[in-house]
């Protein structure tokens, strides 16, 4: 068994119940019902952790892959808070003192923990100033992430926020752009558009952003295609702009 994860309603129920349970997510299988699921629902409210309610297949995947019986988990899987993270607004103002005209990568619709732990060393290693990730659009923080950031995911300041929009907006009053990434864009990903600072939104190789996320940004850039697959990896997508990023704010 996972030592990460903490299962059945019971022992969930009681932890949330505590004034601080460090949590960083509850997976519920579809089918879970009744009054000890909406107590679940109504605390983990109250502590503002996120509530995913997975379908029966998925749900079963995640118990086979931290290896809880069925029987043991009740319909109920909760995710240990591996790194501390931020409130946005923290984020932002930590980037703004510490670099000057800082770059958060800001991701949507990357549920892959791969891509996330990808993305984090990416992001430590290219001198830019942290995540912002949906709670709902996209990958907790989960023990392989962790692996695959090589320690990055501990070390880079990380904001977990339940609105995207609502934090792209609040980082534009604090001064930011917000610029994101579409194979439709006119600008290209080499232009000069890092002399100020940015919040880089990433959307998924499949779905890219949500149109909401779109609209929200002040600039669009692409990455130009020249094969017959149309999109990249979304950890090579960041890594690629990050690392031309860097060469302009360095040359």
């Amino acid at each position: 068994m996972d030592e990460n994860y903490i299962f059945g309603r019971n022992a969930i129920t009681q932890l949330l119940m505590e004034e601080n349970p460090k949590l960083s997510k509850i997976f519920l299988s579809f089918a879970s019902s009744g009054s000890s699921i909406n107590k679940i629902f109504s605390l983990a409210k109250q502590h503002k952790i996120p509530v995913s309610k997975m379908d029966n297949r998925k749900f079963k995947d995640l118990e086979k892959r931290i290896g809880c019986d069925p029987r043991h988990s009740q319909g109920v899987i909760a995710l240990k808070e591996l790194v501390q993270t931020l409130d946005d607004t923290t984020l932002f103002q930590r980037a703004l003192k510490n670099h000057t005209n800082p770059i958060i990568v800001a991701l949507d619709n990357i549920e892959d923990p791969h891509n996330l732990g990808a993305i984090a060393r990416t992001v430590e290693c290219s001198g830019a100033s942290g995540i912002l990730i949906s709670e709902k659009n996209s990958s907790p923080i989960t023990p392989t992430a962790i692996k695959v950031s090589t320690g990055a995911l501990e070390i880079i300041d990380v904001a977990s926020v339940g609105n995207l929009g609502i934090s792209l907006e609040n980082a534009k009053e604090m001064g930011f752009w917000v610029i994101g990434t579409d194979l439709d864009a006119d600008k290209d990903y080499t232009d000069n558009v890092y002399d100020r600072p940015v919040i880089l939104v990433i959307g998924s190789e499949g779905k890219g952003m949500r149109p909401i996320i779109k609209k929200k940004c002040d600039m669009i850039i692409k990455i130009p295609m020249k094969g017959k697959i149309n999109s990249l990896n979304a950890s090579v997508s960041s890594a690629i702009i990050l690392y031309e990023r860097l060469r302009q704010v360095s040359a």
